[in-house]
């Protein structure tokens, strides 16, 4: 089976109950928590991904990498055991990401990136932010910035899978390919 297709099934049937419970939102906030966790720590998806690593193991090391609090998380822990059942802890951070997208698909939300050379200021950023917002059309957005010196100056914006790319790097970039033409 695709390995695309098993996460993006595991996180819409997760979504459909977490919507039938009340708790969408709330594993949305979860996923996105464990997402991070994902991406500040590689080593994580190793550990996943070892099969010497007890499952139980893994669900203490998920639901604590994603924020979960015992008292009200409950269909939080019951995915995680039906990812234990069947074998499926490894794809956890793909059907975080799945899940991800189809919350934000459902709710208008548009995931909005920001990287910049340097960090941009309060007032920078929040002319930017809505001149962002005047193009989603009514959606709301889920912003990020970074900081990514290799830019030299500049920022690029990427909303969903659109990209304006204003930095000095790409007009670099640019000017080097005409001058190869």
């Amino acid at each position: 089976m695709n390995q695309g297709l098993i996460p993006s099934r595991y996180a819409k049937a997760l979504y459909e109950f977490a919507s039938e419970k009340g708790a969408d939102k709330r594993v949305f906030d979860l996923m996105k928590t464990l997402s991070a966790s994902f991406e500040a720590e590689p080593q994580l998806m190793k550990v996943m991904a070892n099969p010497f690593v007890a499952p139980a193991d893994k669900v203490k090391l998920l639901s604590t990498a994603a924020g979960v609090r015992q008292d009200s998380d409950d269909v939080f822990a019951r995915f995680l055991q039906l990812l234990t059942e069947n074998n499926r802890l490894d794809l956890t951070r793909d059907i975080a990401l799945a899940y991800l997208k189809q919350y934000r698909a459902d709710h208008g939300i548009r995931l909005v990136t920001v990287t910049s050379a340097a960090p941009l200021d309060k007032a920078d950023e929040e002319r930017l932010k809505k001149i962002i917002a005047a193009h989603l059309d009514g959606d709301t957005m889920d912003y990020r910035s970074a900081v990514d010196p290799d830019l030299i100056g500049g920022f690029v914006v990427t909303i969903d899978n659109e990209k304006l790319d204003a930095s000095v790097a790409n007009e670099l970039k640019q000017l080097r390919l005409k001058l190869l033409n």
